[in-house]
Parts: structure tokens; C-alpha cells; sequence
């Protein structure tokens, strides 16, 4: 069989049981097992909720709301540029 995109081969172990309700499924469906497995993979993968970055809200002071952090950011950079030309100016 050709497939379209680049396949990996990968191996699975079932129970007895769904090994046999898989090869029930199959012959009822005339599918074969690999694309029902691939179905429910790709189902189950793009169900599944990603988990969301550990660093989201991990400062939050209730000092600085978010409206306010692009103009504290560019405060930030020109006070650290004053600085810099501070100590980097010739004596």
C-alpha cells in the first residue's frame, strides 16, 4: 500500500480482548486495523488538551496589569540605556 505522507512503523500491544474487538470491527467495516488504529490515534491526539506554559501568571504581583507591561518594559530599556551611556561616557 502507498501512502501519501511518510509513515513511521511503530509496534502495539493490546489485550485479548481489544485485539478482538479491533479485528471484529475490521471485517465489519472492511478496514483494515492500522488505518482504525490511526483514526483513533489522530482522534485521540487532537482531543487531547496541551498543557499550558508553566510561566503564565507566575509573577503576577497585581502590581503591573497587563495594559500597563509594554509601557514598564520601555521604561526599563531606557533606564537601562541611561545607564549604560552613564557608565560607558568617557572621563
Amino acid at each position: 500500500m502507498w501512502y501519501r505522507s511518510a509513515m513511521e512503523k511503530t509496534t502495539l500491544y493490546l489485550t485479548e480482548e481489544l485485539q478482538a474487538g479491533l479485528r471484529d470491527l475490521s471485517r465489519r467495516t472492511g478496514r483494515p486495523q492500522a488505518e482504525l488504529i490511526r483514526e483513533a490515534v489522530a482522534s485521540y491526539v487532537s482531543a487531547a488538551e496541551r498543557p499550558r506554559p508553566r510561566s503564565i501568571g507566575i509573577a503576577r504581583s497585581g502590581t503591573l496589569p497587563a495594559a500597563d507591561a509594554k509601557r514598564w518594559v520601555h521604561a526599563e530599556w531606557d533606564r537601562e540605556d541611561a545607564e549604560r551611556r552613564r557608565v560607558e561616557r568617557p572621563r
